[in-house]
């Protein structure tokens, strides 16, 4: 057996609930992820030991009541990081959504309640001896997702678990028991019973933990999971689905920035609007709505021009580059490059007409010089407002649409970009009424 391994504070957490006369384990994720070799921060613990008992024994200053009425009581180490302790419980009644809980089970009725068999592993600090009534080892070794018993009552009980199980099996490449793939198909119609931030969490999840996201994605479309939860991607095409996966991998993903970029993937293929009706009913961050909706944006606008350009011959001139950058903005460069690279890979990658991806990174290169060098917006203009009221053009919406006007003959050609030329040409254009 694999030695587990779990942190200094969590074997005290244990050995405390032991010595009070209580059972304590290891369970969930942590062993899971421990017997596949992979890291895991968060290990959680279950007890005999009732909410009130276990705050009793570490002290009102040390819990935090994260879920009592399931029995989980966040238990506060040394450092201060939270470590949750669940008493052993069985469901009562559920709707799909919410979970009626009875406690005073034993350990084996608590990991009956739980989703997959590769989930429902316990571990005795204590004693190294790993309960695994349903399995579960077995299951990691094959690379099989199965739900703990009647899988249609599993996925029935919780409907969240249809996505989790999903993700599970395109984190670690494993493939889905038919039964419970079945009863995932099943499960797909009463998705909408959930709550939109429990189906962005999963997808945010997906976003960070898996190398592929499109695996996942392909399950929420044969499942009918998008049909449900996202009706506009649930005809979306293999390649549509993949573009994620040329975007920022597990790890980094879990900077926000990143994960934005795996979402605009996601939605790109969507009008603008769409995707950011999408993000506001999965109530999205404003930041991410924003951020999301403008790369979206962005990519409707220039994406197809852009793409017709890297088609020629010839490479795109110099002014039309700067256009393309005053367009996007400085800061919205290298974002707009990586959704435009990762779009045009996922459609290499199923032998379509895209650009090269040589191309494509020659000119990520010229547009970040332009960006870094060139002027491309107004600030960078060697006259001003204040400079034209002198020269006699008065102030309002004109003297605005002369400054856009020279800000455009200066991006066509730099050297325009003096003092004299641009007050010439802006008393030109007043006189001339344009």
């Amino acid at each position: 057996m694999k030695r587990l391994t779990p942190p200094a504070a969590v074997l005290d957490i244990a050995r405390r609930l032991e010595d009070a006369g209580f059972e304590a384990w290891c369970v969930g994720g942590a062993i899971r992820d421990a017997l596949l070799g992979h890291a895991h921060l968060d290990w959680d613990l279950a007890t005999s030991a009732r909410p009130e008992e276990v705050r009793g024994l570490f002290g009102a200053r040390s819990t935090v009541p994260v879920g009592i009425d399931f029995g989980t009581i966040g238990v506060l180490d040394r450092a201060g990081r939270m470590h949750e302790v669940t008493t052993f419980r069985r469901d009562v009644k559920t709707d799909g959504r919410h979970a009626e809980v009875e406690f005073g089970a034993s350990l084996d009725m608590d990991l009956a309640r739980r989703d997959f068999t590769i989930n429902a592993i316990a571990y005795s600090p204590r004693t190294e001896e790993l309960r695994d009534p349903f399995n579960g080892q077995g299951d990691l070794t094959k690379g099989i997702v199965r739900a703990v018993g009647d899988a249609s009552a599993r996925m029935r009980e919780d409907r969240l678990r249809a996505l989790r199980g999903i993700r599970f099996a395109a984190r670690f490449g494993f493939s889905i028991e038919p039964a419970t793939l079945s009863a995932m198909t099943e499960s797909a119609p009463y998705l909408g019973r959930l709550s939109p931030e429990r189906v962005k969490q999963e997808l945010d999840k997906t976003m960070e933990q898996v190398r592929c996201p499109s695996v996942a994605f392909a399950l929420w479309k044969s499942t009918g999971a998008f049909a449900t939860l996202i009706p506009p991607l649930g005809t979306a095409s293999e390649g549509e689905l993949a573009v994620p996966d040329y975007l920022a991998q597990p790890g980094l993903a879990r900077r926000p920035a990143r994960r934005l970029n795996r979402f605009a993937g996601l939605l790109a293929s969507l009008p603008p609007a769409g995707a950011i009706d999408v993000l506001t009913m999965l109530r999205s961050s404003r930041r991410e709505i924003q951020g999301v909706g403008l790369l979206v944006n962005q990519w409707g606008a220039l994406g197809a021009a852009i793409e017709r350009a890297l088609s020629e011959p010839a490479a795109p001139s110099d002014a039309t580059v700067r256009a393309w950058v005053a367009t996007l903005g400085r800061l919205n460069v290298g974002s707009f490059m990586r959704l435009s690279s990762a779009v045009w890979t996922s459609r290499r990658a199923r032998q379509l007409a895209a650009p090269e991806s040589v191309h494509v990174h020659r000119l990520h290169r010229r547009m970040l010089r332009v960006a870094l060098n060139d002027v491309i917006d107004l600030g960078g203009l060697r006259v001003d407002g204040d400079d034209l009221r002198r020269a006699g053009i008065p102030a309002g919406p004109g003297l605005g649409k002369i400054l856009q006007a020279l800000l455009a003959a200066v991006i066509e050609d730099p050297a325009r970009n003096t003092a004299d030329w641009l007050v010439a040409e802006a008393k030109r254009r007043h006189e001339a009424g344009s």
